[in-house]
């Protein structure tokens, strides 16, 4: 396996991989990094759709993107994505998968042209003192002093951060920025977890620093994530015959470690109460999820709050089982083991008339009902206790929402402590209490809360102990590489498998080791898109600088003579040009700022 870069690579058919006619796959896991290796396991390694089997504990695919109605309690989703252009991997795979509702398109075309016709950004990211706007204007507020801390972050070897928290590598005044705010909110870091983490974070999305503070670097699907990616891909791949079988819980992999290299030779489940399994032959592939963002999950209800399931942990257990083989894969144990520091909880929220959207159209500055963006990405009440963030999507959310519904996803990072209105911690709330503390940080009269959460909405609270587990501090040859060293018929998929560059919790890490480890085993002759490399860009670099800034030029010290020393032996050149243009020095002398047409950057 390669990586590539351009088109040549991208638009060239592999040729069919010799025995492939013999072989036959094994997923464990029906999360979107095993339907999409069983995708690309069809379309690049020309495999027969009917020799790949998915083996799913759940009743239905698509493991973290969710979407579901549970009629008795409302509409849930435990969590959304944020989709950017520059998700190579991914947008390689939803090419290929047809639209469900456009006839001859693709779910990228429609995804494409959605985002086309209705380009997202926010109007209001920030808010305080109950819905009013808190006044950020969009800007980072880093000072010169934190705005070296993160340089001194990007510059610093991987090895410099493992084991390493954010607040361990930056000051107090930088997690008291807008930057720090905006950061943790949208990617949901806490001060407590992987310095390395932000690093490879830096790195991976410099690119979108301009559209950072509005999120207008941001684009969303249609519909939630299950309908608008996991249903089209499920039906795809019933499509091309292949066979899953879900409440079909992994329990075990056994291996063959001998003569320098490592085999898969059986995977054993349990099923209805039965124990079973499948010999693995030499012709057999096993492809392996371990770890879990979503495992144990609890629901509540508008009248019962989600639990905290801290019990067995299947997912947990059978990567725990696995690692006991082999040094080489991983130690889940570095991510599984606190939960007081991977926890978070959701809420979803389904206003059931008109008296809460009003509320909403008053923060969002448009209208809920317009079938078009709303919030534009996450609004974040600053000064909750809770830290609580809310979001509407365009809607409807779910197809099978009525036309009176809003959907709204509401989350917290400090679930543990007591809000501003329920003086109770989140993860103790009923529904009801969490739609009380959401309607009063959005500036809902006191008066009118509890009627008004009481008949005005449903909500689904929903306790994720293990959701940022992936954030942990960690070091090398704690999560294991996608094919680890001397595999020959088996490899690790999904947030807790090891591979270069990229960074977790993104749909985009989910299908990049669903096409390394595709093209390694089979062994396709077509490169896997690299990482974005716009962190080896200078414009991408110099524009990240300027906006960092809140595109506040660099003081030259001196004056007007050292303008003109500069003028003469620094800025008459093609650099000088380019640090004009992005607007870190003013344009001085005979330098006029260049429109920069032809560059593919914001």
């Amino acid at each position: 396996m390669h990586y590539s870069s351009g088109n040549y690579e991208a638009f060239a058919r592999p040729r069919k991989p010799e025995g492939v006619d013999e072989k036959s796959a094994w997923l464990v896991g029906a999360g979107l990094a095993s339907m999409a290796a069983a995708i690309f396991l069809i379309r690049d390694g020309q495999m027969s759709g009917d020799r790949i089997t998915i083996l799913e504990e759940l009743t239905l695919p698509g493991g973290a993107l969710d979407g579901i109605k549970y009629p008795e309690k409302g509409f849930v989703i435990r969590g959304g994505r944020e989709l950017e252009d520059h998700m190579e991997c991914l947008w390689d795979l939803m090419r290929t998968v047809p639209s469900l509702e456009i006839e001859g398109a693709s779910v990228l075309d429609e995804f494409y042209w959605l985002n086309k016709d209705d380009p997202n950004f926010s109007k209001r990211r920030v808010t305080e003192k109950q819905g009013q706007d808190a006044g950020t204007d969009f800007t980072f507020g880093l000072s010169e002093k934190t705005q070296k801390e993160i340089v001194h972050v990007v510059l610093a070897s991987r090895e410099d951060m493992e084991n390493k928290r954010i607040d361990e590598v930056f000051s107090a005044e930088f997690l008291a920025t807008n930057f720090w705010l905006y950061w943790r909110t949208m990617f949901a870091f806490e001060e407590w977890h992987s310095a390395l983490e932000m690093k490879l974070y830096l790195h991976r999305f410099v690119h979108q620093l301009g559209g950072f503070p509005d999120m207008s670097s941001l684009k969303f699907t249609k519909y939630n994530q299950y309908e608008s990616f996991v249903l089209p891909m499920y039906t795809y791949l019933l499509e091309q015959g292949v066979t899953f079988e879900f409440s079909t819980t992994v329990t075990d992999v056994q291996f063959d470690i001998t003569d320098g290299t490592t085999r898969a030779t059986r995977i054993e489940w349990e099923r209805k109460g039965e124990r079973g399994g499948i010999d693995l032959s030499d012709n057999d592939l096993a492809f392996v999820t371990i770890g879990s963002l979503t495992e144990n999950s609890d629901d509540g209800d508008h009248q019962t709050a989600a639990r905290i399931l801290d019990g067995p942990a299947p997912a947990w257990d059978l990567w725990k089982r696995i690692a006991r083989r082999s040094p080489s894969f991983g130690r889940p144990e570095v991510f599984s083991s606190d939960i007081d520091k991977t926890k978070w909880e959701s809420a979803t929220v389904t206003t059931l008339d008109e008296r809460i959207p009003a509320y909403i159209e008053k923060i969002a500055e448009r209208d809920p009902f317009s079938g078009k963006v709303v919030t534009g990405g996450i609004v974040t009440a600053r000064d909750s206790p809770w830290l609580m963030s809310w979001t509407v999507n365009r809607q409807p959310h779910f197809k099978a929402q009525k036309p009176t519904e809003i959907v709204v996803w509401v989350y917290s990072l400090f679930v543990d402590v007591p809000g501003a209105y329920v003086k109770k911690a989140m993860q103790d709330c009923t529904g009801e209490e969490i739609t009380q503390e959401w309607l009063y940080q959005m500036g809902v009269p006191e008066a009118d809360i509890p009627e008004l959460a009481a008949t005005g909405a449903k909500t689904v609270p929903v306790m994720m102990p293990y959701v940022t587990a992936f954030f942990m501090p960690r070091q090398a040859g704690d999560r294991p590489a996608v094919v680890p060293e001397n595999s020959v018929n088996f490899a690790f998929l999904g947030q807790f498998a090891e591979t270069t560059r990229d960074c977790i919790f993104t749909t985009e890490y989910s299908v990049r080791t669903a096409m390394e480890s595709t093209y390694q085993l089979l062994g396709i002759e077509r490169g896997v898109p690299e990482v974005f490399n716009s962190t080896y860009d200078l414009r991408f670099l110099l524009h990240a600088t300027n906006i960092l800034r809140d595109k506040e030029p660099v003081k030259v010290p001196g004056g007007h003579l050292t303008e003109k020393h500069l003028v003469h032996h620094f800025l008459n050149n093609e650099l000088g040009q380019l640090v004009t243009d992005f607007g870190l020095i003013p344009a001085v002398g005979d330098l006029r700022v260049n429109p920069r047409n032809d560059d593919a950057i914001p």
